[in-house]
């Protein structure tokens, strides 16, 4: 790939779609650390090659790590290890303390002050480490050698009373800190006092002379009493003992000599010797032989059909886990063509467009791999065609949720159609695009066959037919002329599903009553319509007029749609509203033949909140 992926996530707010999201078990991402057949932790610290923990896991013996079995730590040498980094090319210690302490006045009893470190191809970090020397009679020396010289720091502090020093200084009182000179491979400090604390000693009994990462130690009147007998401290680590000219940007062309694993990058190190690093777009261990992985393949576990989370005609949808823990869903094209290129290429620039809750956020992209990716934010409790035509769920939903999820979805199209700039045609309406979040708030998804309208576009846009048998706009499917209609008839057929808890197309179902829109428009012309209502929010006893129109003109736009919802929700929340006074005329979504005709079904009208037949027509109504 020709950048990493983390360089894509968009600055902006961008919002995008994700292909039907199914329930699944999380990836267990494994990726090689260490040598086949060779261990790569110690103590719950990764152990990674060049590092190991055997003569056949290990480089050569200076990154040779002892897996301490009575205490579970690993150890290099002598001192604890508390990290090793591949990326940043260094290992964090405990290095030891040099202390000179004494328990009255001239009484030396703790004379360790001596405090050695020696490596032959570490180096001690000078960006990320510092000298400190802690005492009110104190002073103390680093002696290193750097390309076989010797090299000497000194440091004093003194202090008369604990009261003297301030929390958090190490300016000199109580306290000294300095930078290291850089390219230390050893080191000897040294701890010493002046007087063997015979005036400070009740408040201060020891000097103390430690390297220690910067920012990790905080100075205070407490550290003169007692402090670690080991401190943090971070050593830079390479490979080879090359000496580079000083700018170098690559290694030699004869790379294989420097041991860097494929999709990865020779780079020297100014401390001598080289590190190797993944390419752009590559993660992993770039000191192994396949060690760099693309990103998001190492965020599927190399796109592993555990973590597959939906499948759609143009591509999988995988649960990911990027570096920073974040989930996502990472769409693939299942083929490389043409065609499929386009359409992510198409969903792309239209996510670009759309800024609304109700609609899945695109986190960004890679069009650069051999296969285009996609990668969305993760919406966990999958779609809504799940949600209603489970069989453990479909009597369960409430009208009230239903309606909820109906009036959070339209609003997302009303938005598409009204809103946006251009208007964006989604073209593929249906349950199994509206995903539900964690807390079962919907979001539109699937943009892969959208339309943008040009703003100058005042006529049908002339196109080849698109979409999803059992939700096709009839004067669409006739005319091959796109519409926003279009969508509004698929919206349609969405809410007749959460009406009726019935799919759009079922084969198993009587021939007459395979095409959920087609039944539903017999029932109301039959006045069957509570035969086909889900029972839990249908009620014989009451009923209302409702005019249907067949024809796309008579149509609501999506924005009138929202509105009703919207304003239906409303009632919800007033028990006292009399919406029997309310109803008037109503509009159906559905298209059906071409030729306009109206069917009107009439009973007894009662009024009342308590009334679910008032629901059911409200949510078709024009609000004419």
């Amino acid at each position: 790939m020709g950048f990493r992926f983390h360089k894509l996530l968009l600055q902006v707010t961008w919002v995008g779609v994700l292909l039907s999201v199914t329930t699944s078990a999380s990836a267990v991402l494994s990726h090689p650390l260490a040598l086949p057949n060779c261990q790569n932790s110690c103590g719950g610290v990764e152990i990674p090659y060049p590092f190991g923990m055997n003569q056949r896991c290990y480089l050569d013996e200076s990154f040779s790590i002892t897996c301490d079995n009575s205490t579970s730590q690993p150890m290099y040498g002598n001192v604890i290890v508390k990290n090793i980094s591949i990326e940043d090319h260094n290992i964090e210690i405990l290095a030891y303390t040099a202390r000179d302490c004494y328990n009255n006045p001239s009484a030396l009893v703790n004379n360790n002050n001596h405090s050695t470190l020696w490596s032959r191809y570490f180096t001690i970090s000078d960006t990320q480490n510092v000298f400190v020397a802690v005492g009110c009679d104190t002073y103390a020396y680093l002696v290193g050698s750097k390309n076989s010289e010797s090299f000497s720091l000194g440091c004093m502090s003194v202090c008369v009373d604990s009261s003297n020093v301030v929390n958090g200084s190490c300016s000199g009182i109580g306290c000294r800190q300095t930078k290291i000179p850089k390219g230390l491979k050893s080191i000897v400090l040294e701890a010493h006092s002046f007087k063997n604390h015979t005036n400070v000693w009740r408040f201060n009994p020891c000097s103390y002379a430690f390297i220690v990462q910067k920012d990790n130690f905080n100075f205070s009147a407490d550290s003169l009493q007692s402090l670690p007998g080991t401190m943090p401290m971070f050593l830079d680590w390479a490979i080879g003992n090359e000496t580079w000219v000083v700018g170098s940007k690559a290694c030699a062309v004869n790379t294989q000599k420097y041991l860097c694993g494929g999709n990865s990058t020779c780079k020297p190190s100014e401390n001598g010797g080289h590190f190797c690093l993944c390419k752009d777009g590559y993660r992993g261990n770039p000191y192994l032989k396949d060690g760099c992985r693309e990103e998001l393949e190492k965020a599927t576990n190399n796109y592993d059909e555990n973590p597959i989370i939906g499948r759609g005609g143009f591509g999988i949808v995988y649960k990911g886990f990027l570096p920073d823990d974040r989930i996502v869903a990472i769409k693939k094209s299942k083929i490389v063509d043409e065609s499929q290129i386009e359409q992510f290429i198409n969903e792309f620039a239209v996510l670009s467009q759309i800024n609304h809750t109700n609609v899945v956020k695109l986190l960004g992209c890679c069009l650069e791999t051999q296969v285009p990716l996609l990668v969305y934010e993760f919406v966990p409790n999958g779609t809504l065609f799940e949600y209603i035509h489970h069989e453990s769920k479909v009597s369960i939903v409430a009208w009230e949720t239903r309606l909820r999820i109906a009036t959070e979805s339209v609003e997302a199209f009303s938005y598409l159609h009204s809103t946006a700039s251009p208007p964006i045609i989604h073209r593929d309406v249906k349950s199994s695009n509206i995903l539900l979040d964690d807390k079962h708030i919907a979001k539109v998804s699937d943009f892969g066959t959208s339309r943008l309208v040009p703003l100058d576009q005042t006529q049908a846009i002339d196109t080849m037919v698109q979409g999803t048998f059992g939700y096709l706009d009839p004067e669409y499917l006739h005319t091959s002329q796109l519409t926003e209609k279009s969508d509004v008839n698929n919206f349609g057929v969405v809410l007749v599903e959460l009406l009726t808890g019935k799919k759009a197309i079922s084969f198993d179902r009587p021939e007459e009553e395979r095409s959920l829109a087609l039944y539903f428009l017999s029932s109301l012309k039959e006045n069957r319509l509570f035969e086909v209502l889900e029972k839990n929010i249908a009620n014989e006893e009451n009923a209302e007029q409702l005019k249907l129109r067949l024809t796309g003109e008579d149509r609501p736009n999506m924005k009138e749609v929202a509105m009703e919802l919207q304003g239906l929700r409303k009632m919800e929340k007033h028990l006292w509203v009399n919406v029997g006074s309310n109803l008037g005329e109503t509009e159906h979504l559905l298209g059906g033949p071409s030729d306009s005709r109206e069917y009107d079904v009439s009973n007894k009208i009662t009024t009342g909140y308590d009334s679910v037949k008032h629901h059911v027509m409200l949510a078709f109504d024009d609000g004419r």
